[in-house]
């Protein structure tokens, strides 16, 4: 039983803005993926900070978390303190929340047995006695699941270790990703929750679906984006080029005389979902060396004295 610094995990400050904690999170996530990593210890430590982001990205949770520390949540099923929480004195260290050892395990097993009742889930009446053989429902859990965007796009299986918040026992659970699933779109685990109170079922698991930064594609709705630099000989020669898609490179021909921010659409290769697969836009963007020779300086200065290109009068005359 042993108290966990979601902040110290993270490596952020208690005070942190919550894109410091996202940019942490993210970076970690990459850092410790386990189809990116290979080390002993990566699994876990990627398991302790997505536990460590599911409570600090959420404003509510995070805030509980910092009153109660471990305790939070029995206070967020109660709607208050743990019952006897007044009572309890903790070593909190440099802050509210952040020290006592063994509290964890102890509040979740304690308090994080069935929910429901009128007693806030606890499966003891007044006066800690049990209140009879009544059957109650094991309470749902919801963990976050981080995939990369190929792994969302292609589906299949995939094994998850989950801890139970009431015996706090972890078990490794296979979980069937459907094809083309979503941010935010949950998966369930059917009776894979806490145990129930009184012979009652289990409860439910929850997988909320989160995507991983993809350092190649950005995806909104169906549609992904990439963005693909050009020398500026081949935005005005033209060319070829290599674009990495959800499922391989494809070589698509740069047409000459193309400018920055020029888009072109690969119909089909976007992001499979229900509702169809969409496209992938390829937006160039011109890039410069940041020193230029002496031979690449007299080479421009030439194209500038050749040239009667101007792209303000350009702009003046299409306006």
């Amino acid at each position: 039983m042993q108290f966990k610094d979601y902040y110290k995990t993270l490596g952020v400050a208690r005070d942190a803005s919550q894109d410091d904690i996202q940019k942490a999170y993210r970076k970690l996530a990459r850092k410790f993926h386990p189809d990116i990593n290979k080390s002993p210890e990566a699994e876990q430590k990627f398991k302790d900070i997505g536990e460590a982001n599911e409570v600090l990205k959420d404003a509510q949770k995070r805030a509980k978390y910092d009153r109660f520390g471990s305790a939070w949540k029995t206070s967020q099923r109660t709607g208050g303190p743990p019952p006897g929480f007044e009572n309890v004195r903790f070593d909190f260290g440099d802050g509210p929340g952040m020290g006592g050892s063994g509290f964890s395990s102890f509040f979740e097993s304690l308090f994080g047995g069935a929910s429901g009742g009128p007693f806030g889930g606890s499966p003891f009446g007044p006066g800690g006695k049990r209140g009879g053989n009544r059957e109650r429902h094991g309470q749902d859990v919801e963990s976050t699941l981080p995939l990369s965007l190929r792994q969302a796009a292609l589906g299949g299986e995939r094994t998850v270790a989950v801890s139970d918040p009431t015996t706090g026992i972890r078990r490794t659970l296979t979980v069937t990703i459907p094809r083309g699933v979503l941010p935010d779109q949950k998966i369930r685990l059917s009776g894979q929750g806490s145990e129930g109170f009184g012979g009652g079922r289990r409860g439910d698991f929850f997988l909320k679906i989160e995507f991983l930064p993809d350092p190649d594609l950005r995806l909104e709705g169906t549609d992904l984006f990439a963005t693909i630099p050009l020398t500026p000989w081949e935005a005005a020669l033209g060319g070829k080029v290599a674009v990495k898609t959800l499922d391989g490179e494809v070589t698509i021909r740069i047409p000459p005389s193309t400018s920055s921010g020029r888009k072109l659409r690969l119909r089909g290769k976007g992001f499979p979902a229900r509702s169809g697969t969409g496209d992938l836009f390829v937006e160039f963007q011109i890039a410069l060396p940041e020193t230029l020779t002496s031979e690449e300086q007299a080479l421009f200065e030439q194209l500038a004295a050749a040239s009667k290109f101007s792209p303000r009068e350009a702009q003046a005359t299409s306006a």
